[in-house]
């Protein structure tokens, strides 16, 4: 299952930031990939990434553990954390207020997993 989401505002109409950056950036950029690859993923306009077993494209080159859970549609986040795997097999866990680069070299995707609540 693959989910597009835009998180700029489509005015219909390029800004004149769009306009300089040129369609070099353009592409999408499958971080899941690059990692896999071993490249480092360039700055660019559009990424996709996974988040558990779903793909999302995104338009931004980070986005905070809370973007992340809300886009994953875990609400509320504060019940969930969010760790990003990396190409080596190492995870990290983002705090809400983390943020995670899309660019970052190794970066292969991300997995959400439950708080335990506890009783009393």
């Amino acid at each position: 299952m693959q989910e597009t989401m835009d998180l700029t505002p489509d005015s219909g109409q390029a800004s004149p930031a769009q306009s300089a950056v040129g369609e070099a950036h353009e592409e999408l950029i499958d971080i899941e990939e690059y990692a896999k690859t071993g490249r480092r993923p360039p700055c660019g306009c559009r990424y996709r990434i996974r988040i558990d077993k779903t793909k999302y494209e995104v338009a931004v080159q980070s986005m905070t553990g809370r973007e992340l859970l809300v886009l994953a549609g875990k609400n509320p986040p504060e019940r969930f954390m969010i760790v990003q795997r990396l190409d080596c097999g190492q995870t990290k866990r983002i705090e809400l207020n983390q943020s995670a680069d899309f660019t970052t070299l190794g970066v292969e995707r991300f997995m959400t997993l439950p708080l335990d609540q506890t009783e009393g």
